[in-house]
């Protein structure tokens, strides 16, 4: 007997990625469940799947940075503190990596690369492990949001959140609408997809000197002509990253889906003072807000 569930979850999260860098990804998890009828008569509770299951997928993944543990530019260093680590991301060409973060910002991923099938191997280990017996077989599916126009892939940290936003280096893949004078403008929100495809979003404030960073010995050589530092303080420990100049943007506020649909209204309509512009801004799939100026 199977049990499915579609549209359990969507995991924002962000990874890291030898050509593009750090990139913000939001993938809808669907999951079959296979197993004999429990003394309910059921394979498992709708209740406790969405419920338990959609916890340890969270958990697991959700607002965290997914690293390839196995790939070569990988390095991991533990701090003498026992919760926080070092992770450097060695591309080369000063396209560099770096991040100190608590352990729980990190989810390490057995590959090479982090993919859909990389995750889905994750996913299926970490779940299986609290599993009624009733169920033999598990089936995770990830998958992109179908988006018709244009969309862009972004990173970043809410450090004023008290959940697992606050984390440096977690992301979305969002969409983005454009309207000037009520009509849609396709350009325009393609100009600004590619502006910040595969970015990372940090707000001035955090903005911090390279040599403040507490960096590892792979970040020595990284100076403030290839990288930008950011640093600071939440309610989960300190949290510090090193990202290259191209693949960086910084706003004046904080980078909530608010503040970025704002931020896009206002700096279009510098460049179209007598129109009326609204920018509706996705963070992930479904959710979001609408900035006017």
């Amino acid at each position: 007997m199977q049990l499915f569930v579609n549209d359990l979850t969507v995991i924002d999260f962000s990874y890291l990625c030898p050509e593009r860098g750090m990139v913000g990804e939001s993938w809808i998890v669907d999951i079959i469940l296979d197993g004999s009828l429990n003394e309910q008569s059921m394979v498992l509770d709708f209740g406790r799947v969405k419920k338990q299951i959609k916890r340890i997928i969270d958990g697991a993944v959700d607002h965290k940075l997914a690293v390839p543990a196995e790939h070569a530019y990988t390095h991991v260093t533990h701090h003498d503190d026992g919760n926080s680590y070092w992770v450097d991301f060695m591309r080369p060409e000063q396209r560099s990596i770096h991040l100190f973060c608590p352990a729980d910002a990190f989810a390490f991923i057995d590959a090479q690369r982090v993919t859909m099938a990389s995750v889905t191997d994750y996913l299926r280990a970490v779940i299986k492990r609290e599993l009624p017996d009733n169920v033999q077989g598990l089936e995770l599916q990830l998958r992109a949001e179908e988006i018709p126009g244009a969309f862009y892939h972004y990173t970043h940290g809410l450090k004023k959140h008290d959940g697992n936003c606050q984390r440096i280096a977690h992301g979305h893949r969002s969409r983005i609408y454009i309207a000037l004078n009520g009509t849609r403008s396709e350009s325009l929100e393609q100009q600004w997809a590619s502006t910040w495809q595969d970015i990372y979003l940090g707000s001035e404030e955090d903005v911090v000197p390279v040599a403040q960073l507490q960096r590892s010995q792979n970040a020595q050589h990284v100076t403030a002509q290839s990288h930008v530092g950011y640093s600071y303080i939440a309610d989960q420990g300190l949290f510090e990253l090193l990202v290259p100049v191209a693949e960086n943007y910084i706003i004046p506020t904080d980078s909530t889906v608010e503040c970025i649909a704002t931020y896009l209204a206002q700096t279009i309509k510098r460049s179209h003072p007598n129109e009326s512009i609204q920018v509706t801004g996705f963070e992930g799939v479904g959710k979001g807000a609408i900035g006017y100026a």
